[in-house]
């Protein structure tokens, strides 16, 4: 399998980074700022979603935002734009259940890149893990702003029985939590066997994003 913990691929490691960042904007802070702040509280993830902008638009601040993770040893995850992803040479793509397959994507950008999808059952899953993908972006555990066109919400339930659904199986893919995730429901999502979360906006509603940043990967000792 791909790393899905430092910003090379093509190092082996053994687990999903716990803590990932996804940008965002507010009225004070764009979708660069967001990531900067993240990368300086600690966050070794970043993905550069920049849903309505135009290719010409995401380039350049992707191109800034590598040379940033780079420097942090962060990895780089871009939303849905797979060409670009292999054209700035980031880590890897996110794909939506509205964007381009798994398995296309795998075409194009072959083993070198993490390929990660989104998913809100155990079938769909199943069918990301079946089109090579890296993981899965699982969600929402509850209602935020911070996305369109939401899938029902799981909550803590609705992930307990997706993992065990999966350890069931016997289908290994590391699943990252997502969707209005707060401080204190990190350690109940991570009970459920999720073997990551992903935060935006309590990050940035924080009156100090870098130290919200932090407090998120120290929850818990392990992270």
């Amino acid at each position: 399998m791909r790393c899905l913990f430092q910003a090379n691929p093509n190092i082996s490691l053994y687990k999903m980074v716990p803590v990932q960042f996804i940008t965002h904007t507010t009225p004070d802070i764009g979708y660069e700022e967001s990531a900067l702040l993240a990368l300086s509280g600690g966050c070794k993830w970043i993905q550069l979603r920049m849903k309505d902008a135009a290719d010409d638009e995401v380039e350049p601040i992707a191109r800034r935002l590598l040379q940033a993770c780079r420097e942090h040893g962060a990895t780089l995850i871009i939303d849905d734009r797979v060409e670009l992803c292999r054209k700035v040479e980031a880590d890897g793509v996110h794909l939506g259940q509205n964007d381009m397959p798994v398995a296309e994507a795998r075409q194009l950008l072959g083993e070198g890149f993490l390929i990660g999808g989104t998913a809100n059952t155990f079938e769909q899953i199943r069918a990301l893990k079946a089109q090579s993908a890296d993981y899965v972006g699982c969600g929402p555990f509850r209602f935020t702003t911070t996305k369109e066109k939401l899938a029902p919400t799981l909550g803590l339930d609705g992930y307990r029985h997706i993992m065990q659904a999966l350890q069931a199986a016997n289908l290994r893919i590391p699943v990252c939590a997502i969707g209005g995730i707060e401080l204190e429901d990190v350690m109940p999502l991570l009970d459920t066997g999720v073997q990551g979360i992903a935060v935006s906006g309590a990050v940035l509603r924080a009156d100090n994003p870098q130290e919200a940043i932090r407090q998120f990967l120290q929850a818990d000792e392990t992270l």
